[in-house]
């Protein structure tokens, strides 16, 4: 099995007072040329944000930005015209395309507020800007994989999408119980992310916040040794 493990105390650290995050990947001051990106995964961060602080009016383009809430809740405003309040159990999408503005903060002013954030290169250049965002049903993603995030250009009405041939799944496993996940597509490899819990992939121990992308198997069995919440990535490369 061809792997590439990103331990969690190995991943980079931004501590800025307000912010305390880890990058999977180079990302601002952090640089590792050895972990730039998986295939087209660019970006993952782990941010905490201290309550009612947060990231001003910035822009973006030609970027797949993916947003998932761990804890507490995230205000949401951008240049098209979306005010949202972003809550844990809810996943955000934009596509950037020829470029947006938007800012997210803390909504709470006394807790702090943990996020996964995820850039995805596109698939096309310089398209129309869009946003949307999905309330998880906690009742389908236990003890399997549920899609979260497809791409646009299939049948894909029940899940949020973005401008690339990648796909998002999720499961939460109880301890000792085992979920298998089936690629979409032969060539796209996969990454799986530990958000909480421990696991056993193919002999390999994974424990919370702990990562690991594989590139030539298209079916895998995950065991839980705790109940455990996986994020499964997979992207081409």
């Amino acid at each position: 099995m061809a792997t590439f493990i990103d331990l969690a105390e190995s991943r980079g650290i931004t501590d800025i007072g307000w912010l305390y995050g880890h990058h999977t990947f180079s990302f601002s001051n952090y640089y590792n040329p050895n972990r730039m990106s998986f295939g087209t995964l660019r970006v993952l961060n782990d941010d905490v944000i201290k309550p009612d602080k947060g990231f001003g009016t910035h822009s973006h383009n030609n970027m797949e930005i993916i947003s998932i809430p761990l804890n507490g809740a995230l205000r949401h405003r951008d240049s098209m015209g979306h005010e949202f309040v972003l809550k844990a159990g809810e996943i955000q999408v934009m596509s950037a395309g020829t470029g947006i503005t938007h800012s997210e903060f803390n909504d709470s002013d006394s807790e702090d507020a943990s996020l996964l954030q995820i850039w995805v290169l596109p698939k096309e250049q310089n398209l129309t800007p869009s946003y949307n965002q999905k309330a998880l049903d906690r009742n389908a993603i236990l003890n399997k994989f549920e899609l979260i995030i497809a791409p646009k250009d299939g049948n894909n009405n029940d899940v949020l999408t973005i401008n690339q041939d990648a796909y998002f799944s999720i499961a939460v496993i109880d301890t000792d119980e085992s979920v298998e996940y089936t690629k979409y597509q032969q060539d796209n490899g996969i990454y799986f992310f530990v958000i909480d819990g421990a696991v056993e992939l193919d002999t390999q121990v994974l424990n919370k916040r702990d990562g690991i992308g594989i590139t030539d198997l298209d079916d895998l069995k995950i065991i839980a040794k705790q109940k455990s919440k996986v994020l499964c990535m997979e992207v081409p490369m």
